[in-house]
């Protein structure tokens, strides 16, 4: 297995103490996700509980059946962001089902744009957070505060090549949310929504 497609140390003794059962392992998972799994699922639910009973969900999940991890497939929190994208997307489309059977308002299809919608929010929401600072520090400048490039090399103390490379391949980055099958997209962001 080439040094790139080792998974990191914590990844792997995280998952090793999961599986024997340590409750100290699963508080220390929680404290370093619950933020990155709340958040996803919110932005795929659009509701405080909702999103409260997924992130419940996930950490059952992983407390459970923390050998369903496969360090192989990639770090510990994309395997996290993964199972809170497939959790929140299933109760998002149970919850939708049900109002359209109970109030026959809407189609299927409104439906699945719905899902749709929520779920490349989520995966944006996921690269912005997963991308390194200094992309996301000249992304969170042009977007939020409305600057352009030579402003943000200005604020950041930057070039204004720097300036430009990070915006443009953050963009590049931001860009893939709407892919099915997206580089650098957790795997089964895509397809299995």
């Amino acid at each position: 297995m080439a040094k790139k497609d080792v998974p990191p140390r914590w990844d792997r003794k995280m998952q090793q103490r999961l599986a024997r059962g340590e409750a100290a392992a699963l508080g220390e998972l929680y404290d370093r996700f619950a933020s990155l799994v709340h958040g996803l699922a919110h932005r795929v639910l659009g509701d405080e509980r909702a999103a409260d009973g997924v992130t419940r969900e996930v950490f059952v999940h992983v407390w459970e059946h923390p050998d369903s991890y496969d360090p192989k497939q990639g770090p510990l929190r994309t395997w996290v962001a993964t199972l809170t994208h497939r959790l929140a997307v299933q109760r998002l489309r149970a919850t939708e089902t049900a109002a359209l059977a109970r109030e026959g308002a809407g189609t299927a299809e409104e439906l699945e744009h719905k899902v749709r919608r929520a779920s490349v929010a989520a995966r944006a929401d996921y690269i912005v957070q997963s991308m390194p600072v200094p992309l996301r520090s000249a992304l969170e400048r042009a977007y939020f505060q409305r600057r352009d490039y030579r402003q943000t090399a200005a604020d950041l103390d930057i070039t204004e090549d720097e300036a430009r490379r990070r915006l443009r391949l953050g963009l590049q980055l931001l860009s893939t949310a709407h892919d099915t099958e997206a580089p650098g997209a957790p795997p089964g962001y895509g397809g299995a929504v």
